[in-house]
């Protein structure tokens, strides 16, 4: 059998397309990359690239990683299926290919610089087989300028670039007489042997040399020194000797990597939460624009459900409601929540109906993120708070009920099981009748993974955002109180209090009650953090790097 189907063999060749997956960060996958990515049936990708380019594949694609001969599902209707040991990539390409299908095999970095990339072409081509090259991102440049290291400036200059593992007398002596920017690619513990190849070669021991592990990523570390000195340097780090040594590192060598310079243009490791790890405690669909939010401020999200949602219990006042709408029963609903938005999404499908039911009805939403909610089914808000962005907010822009252009007194307010009384007292209070529905139940989520438990107990992350009184109760319930290095950000009093009710320390609060305005208030909190560290001459780390032996047990940066 073929690792992909039982497909005749006798049927027209596939398509190849060899994809560069840069260096590491999944932001620098090319549109052309990802369109490839959604079109394949099967994937073929190294294991250091396969997280950055299997979410961009479809459903039902099949993955296969011949660092671990079989096939792994990308997703629960990916296809698996057992294949026997392989000899090699090219094999690996090539029988999928014969079984029709169309393959992406992605590589790290760029596909012209991978070692066996044209090889695989090559065999493509003399079977006659269809591929493409999408280039990608080479660790080369990617990594530099990601540490804040220019390969060239307005006086120019020559740059070379170097593989260590491969590189001749010949090649050392040539970029040793030179005087421009050296690129190396080496591994952390032969990083000093190749500045020792380029001092042998000619180069001045002096020349300032930069060196870059696990770059583009959030994991990001980088040391300047010179060539005479980098051995000393990593070693006061206490980066060498480790026995994860042959770590790739991309080193440069030159003027353009001298530390002053570094220190004015390393945009990615000063960003305020670099590498800081942040429990979000909201579903994925929740999250989804908090956690975009935090990556731009170089942290690393983890999302855990503390709730989970369910239908109510009684359905049929729900579906009084929404035929309510039809009928022309209401002139306002109001939304206060992107779930009370899926309900009525979900009973309005069961009907048949779809957002034309809203004609002649004036819709308001709590905030930004249930307008988006809206605006993708659809529907168009009248009325999102131009202040606050909750109930209380609502209140103050909401018009008090007019008998002369109001033609309907009555409000429908689909919600939760638990919510509060605010909204539908000040609309009564503005003269509205209101039919307050139970919409959706929410229940306490079932526990995170044991490992994300103990992080969370253990001092594991590095911060955590509170949105609600009921996400902190509901956190400590099912996963434990965060350790005391943990910076805990509330999005307000109210749920500060209940923080501090359950023992914790809270060190940030929202200047607003929003999610967005928590997450930029924990980057300033990260950022004068940072900044005190450096003006006190002291290292800057992360809070979970404080716990008892953090530094000895803490992953590779």
């Amino acid at each position: 059998m073929s690792p992909t189907t039982a497909e005749s063999t006798a049927c027209a060749p596939g398509h190849v397309t060899f994809l560069g997956a840069g260096p590491g960060d999944p932001g620098l996958l090319t549109l052309r990359a990802v369109e490839a990515l959604t079109r394949a049936d099967v994937l073929i990708a190294e294991p250091e690239v396969l997280d950055v380019v299997r979410t961009h594949a479809r459903s039902g694609v099949t993955v296969l990683d011949a660092d671990t001969p079989g096939l792994t599902a990308a997703d629960e209707t990916s296809t698996a299926v057992a294949v026997p040991a392989l000899r090699d990539w090219a094999n690996l390409v090539m029988q999928a290919a014969r079984s029709g299908k169309r393959v992406v095999r992605a590589v790290s970095g760029d596909p012209g610089l991978d070692t066996y990339a044209a090889e695989e072409m090559l065999a493509c081509a003399s079977e006659g087989i269809d591929f493409e090259v999408v280039p990608g991102v080479a660790a080369a440049v990617g990594v530099p300028a990601y540490a804040g290291v220019p390969l060239r400036d307005a006086q120019g200059a020559d740059v070379r670039f170097v593989d260590a593992r491969t590189a001749s007398d010949r090649c050392w002596t040539e970029v040793g007489a030179s005087d421009g920017t050296v690129v190396v690619s080496t591994t952390l513990d032969a990083v000093a042997a190749a500045a020792g190849e380029l001092v042998t070669a000619g180069r001045k021991p002096d020349t300032p040399l930069s060196v870059t592990v696990a770059g583009t990523t959030t994991r990001q570390k980088t040391w300047s020194a010179t060539l005479g000195t980098i051995a000393q340097t990593l070693k006061q780090a206490k980066v060498l000797p480790s026995p994860e040594g042959n770590r790739p590192v991309i080193a440069v060598v030159g003027e353009r990597s001298a530390a002053a310079r570094r220190d004015q243009l390393s945009w990615f490791e000063s960003k305020p939460l670099f590498g800081w790890r942040v429990l979000v405690p909201r579903t994925k669909e929740q999250a989804e624009s908090l956690s975009d939010q935090l990556r731009s401020y170089g942290a690393v999200p983890h999302e855990v459900p503390t709730i989970a949602v369910e239908p109510p219990r009684t359905p049929q006042q729900m579906e009084r409601a929404v035929k309510g709408l039809v009928t022309g029963r209401y002139e306002w609903i109001a939304f206060t929540s992107v779930n009370a938005v899926k309900a009525v999404r979900e009973k309005f499908e069961e009907y048949g109906l779809d957002a034309r039911a809203f004609a002649g009805i004036k819709v308001a939403a709590v905030g930004e993120q249930t307008a988006q909610a809206l605006i993708a089914f659809g529907v168009k808000p009248d009325l999102v708070p131009s202040g606050e962005q909750s109930a209380a907010g609502l209140l103050e822009d909401w018009p008090p009920y007019d008998p002369v252009f109001d033609p309907i007194d009555r409000v429908f307010l689909p919600r939760a099981d638990i919510a509060t009384e605010t909204l539908v007292a000040g609309l009564i209070e503005l003269g509205w009748e209101v039919d307050d529905v139970t919409a959706y139940r929410t229940v306490r989520a079932s526990p995170p993974p044991a490992d994300t438990r103990e992080a969370i107990k253990g001092g594991g992350f590095d911060a955590v955002l509170f949105t609600s009184s009921s996400t902190v109760r509901n956190l400590v319930g099912i996963a434990g109180k965060p350790h005391n290095v943990t910076v805990i950000a509330c999005i307000g009093p109210a749920t500060a209090k209940t923080a501090e009710e359950h023992g914790l320390r809270v060190d940030v609060m929202a200047p607003e009650p929003s999610v967005h305005k928590l997450a930029a208030a924990l980057a300033e909190f990260g950022a004068r953090r940072r900044d005190a560290a450096i003006e006190a001459g002291d290292p800057v780390t992360r809070p979970s790097e404080r716990r008892p032996g953090a530094r000895r047990r803490r992953a590779a940066p």
